[in-house]
């Protein structure tokens, strides 16, 4: 599986764009040598499982230039890498609490020559700053995560969508999402035709949400 995958759903990309997601396998096989950060199984499916699923949620969102982003959990980069690239216009922070995934990200950054992206070995409570729209891949349940991102979230949106958090999810969330009023959940089966994408959504949550 290459990057073919993303080039089949994003038809638009430039050349640059093409060329990042290209490079994306060998930089992660690489450093997936030295430092674990993502499992051996999901390395071989990297663009399945880690690319197009973080892109999903540009088929929800479209981030407007000059908007900022926080990627909260990010693990080896992802949401937030692969959404970079897609909106070169836009700045990403990613955060992580452990600093082995950091210095992957890192590297990751450094080698595809992203300005746009920055990393942090942080806690996102310990997070100065407030974002457009926080993004994630299920690092807890929405209860948790919104108690670690509160008063990280901008209160003007420059965009038609307020803001809020765009948390990608799978599975059963009736129970998890049962207090969230105003949330939204979208089916990304509805933009992927791939099996792996059956039970996985992006779960939309505003700023300001009635529980």
């Amino acid at each position: 599986m290459d990057a073919n995958l993303i080039f089949k759903y994003f038809t638009k990309l430039t050349d640059a764009q093409r060329k990042h997601f290209e490079d994306l396998d060998a930089l992660y096989q690489d450093w997936n040598k030295k430092i674990n950060v993502v499992s051996r199984k999901d390395i071989d499916e990297l663009y399945l499982r880690h690319v197009l699923h973080s892109l999903g949620i540009a088929k929800v969102q479209q981030f407007n230039e000059g908007a900022e982003i926080l990627d909260v959990g990010t693990g080896g980069g992802f949401p937030g890498i692969p959404l970079a690239i897609l909106f070169p216009e836009v700045q990403f922070t990613l955060v992580d609490a452990i600093g082995k995934k950091i210095k992957v990200v890192n590297e990751v950054i450094e080698g595809l020559g992203l300005g746009n992206v920055k990393a942090h070995h942080s806690r996102v409570e310990d997070l100065d700053g407030q974002y457009d729209f926080i993004v994630s891949r299920a690092v807890a349940a929405m209860p948790t995560f919104v108690h670690w991102t509160k008063g990280k979230i901008k209160k003007e949106s420059a965009h038609e969508r307020k803001n809020g958090i765009l948390y990608l999810k799978g599975g059963d969330l009736t129970e998890e999402l049962k207090d969230y009023k105003t949330v939204q959940i979208f089916d990304l089966k509805t933009f992927f035709t791939e099996d792996f994408f059956d039970t996985k959504k992006v779960v939309y949550l505003p700023q300001k949400f009635k529980s």
